[in-house]
This record gives structure tokens, C-alpha cells and sequence, in this order.
């Protein structure tokens, strides 16, 4: 049972008011229906959904299909080494299960876990809890994750996917491999390839990738 154009628009009509109400204009939208993908209107993050292909079991509009409820994921994509926070909502469409997805930017996902006051660190064979206020910056390197206090390195279990959705709003993504304490940087400055480049309050030079630069930008207002 295919969708004319006429019944999208009633379903996009009837959706209107749920996206009025909370979503940034910046938000990406996509809906699936009977296998494939019939509507996508990508914004900021553009995850390059085809119309009439059918969505990968591991996409959130599969799972929310499948499971008939409401499936939010941080996603890391690995192609454009980016990151996302992507829900799909169950919906129906001529009586038949469907899927909204809502692509908005990873700090949405700090709403939705409880946010980290403490990590535990390791040093040789000794654990210490320490307040994240007081991290400079969390760094992945050698399928290991680790955060800096004062010049001294502590190694830390969490993947850097947890760390993004459950650090403070005063942390922020820069980089695949670096997650910076916004009260740490002591400039922005740019490098010889004119690359944004974070200098700590200890002269540490931290890169900013380019897919991280608007989510800067907009995050310190620059």
C-alpha cells in the first residue's frame, strides 16, 4: 500500500504540533512506512537517507517499528565521524505501523541520562573518585579512554559515547578523541592549516574536527 502525496501531507499536517512544540528548526526529519523511507527533510545533521530504501535493522526507525515504541540512541556515525542523538516515535499511517525519526545534535542526549557529578579513575593499581568539575579533558587513544587533572593522567571505563551523553552541559565534544571542560580552554586559536585548535589553561593544544566546529561555535557563541 503505497503513500500519495496528498495523505503525506495530511500525515505531516497531523505531526505539525509535535514538532511546533519542542524541536529546534535545525532538526532533521525522516518517516518510514511499509519498508522503506517516504519523507526526509535533513537540516544541520544529514544522515543520507535515500527516499525508497529500506531502513538497516539497526536503524532507529527499524527498531521503532519492530518494537512499536518510542527508541532514542546517541548514534556515532563512523563514516563522517560525527555523532548524533536520533528518536524515533511510533506512529501509524492508514492504519499500518510507521516511524517518525527526529535527528537533533548530541547534547540532546544529556536530557535524557543522569548526569555524571563523579568519575572513578585508575592510576597503576589505585581507584579515585573525582569530581568532574575538576577534569580538564577526557582523551580515547589506544582503545582506552582517560581524563587529565592538573597534568596527571587517570585511565576511566566509560566510552566516550556514555562520557558525551552523561557529562555536564559545560563539557563539550571537540573531536572523535576529545571531550574538553569548557572552563579549561584558555583560547581558540588555528593551526597551520587554519584547523580550530583548543589551548588549555596548561598550554595542551587540543584539535577540533571539523564536524565538531559548528556544535562549537554555537556552544561558546563565536
Amino acid at each position: 500500500m503505497t503513500v500519495t502525496d496528498m495523505q503525506l501531507q495530511d500525515v505531516l499536517v497531523q505531526y505539525q504540533v509535535l514538532w511546533e512544540d519542542w524541536m529546534p528548526k535545525d532538526a532533521t526529519i525522516a518517516l518510514a512506512y511499509e519498508e522503506q523511507y517516504i519523507y526526509y527533510a535533513p537540516k544541520h545533521y544529514d544522515i543520507r537517507i535515500q527516499i525508497g530504501t529500506q531502513p538497516a535493522e539497526t536503524s532507529i526507525a527499524y527498531q521503532t517499528i519492530t518494537k512499536k515504541q518510542k527508541v532514542a540512541q546517541l548514534i556515532e556515525d563512523q563514516e563522517t565521524k560525527t555523532s548524533y542523538y536520533g528518536v524515533g516515535y511510533p506512529i501509524t499511517i492508514q492504519e499500518r505501523d510507521a516511524a517518525l525519526v527526529v535527528v537533533l545534535p548530541p547534547s540532546y542526549a544529556k536530557h535524557q541520562s543522569p548526569t555524571l557529578k563523579f568519575v572513578t579513575g585508575r592510576l597503576e593499581d589505585e581507584w579515585m573518585p573525582v569530581a568532574v568539575s575538576t577534569i580538564a579533558y577526557f582523551e580515547s587513544y589506544n582503545k582506552k579512554n582517560w581524563f587529565y587533572i592538573e597534568g596527571q593522567q587517570y585511565q576511566v571505563s566509560l566510552t566516550m559515547k556514555e562520557l558525551s551523553e552523561r557529562l555536564p552541559e559545560e563539557f563539550i565534544r571537540i573531536h572523535r578523541s576529545f571531550i574538553v571542560n569548557i572552563h579549561n580552554i584558555s583560547k581558540i586559536s588555528r593551526d597551520i592549516t587554519s584547523n580550530l585548535v583548543i589551548v588549555t589553561r596548561d598550554g595542551t593544544h587540543l584539535p577540533v574536527s571539523q564536524s565538531y566546529v559548528a556544535d562549537l561555535r554555537k556552544a561558546l557563541e563565536f
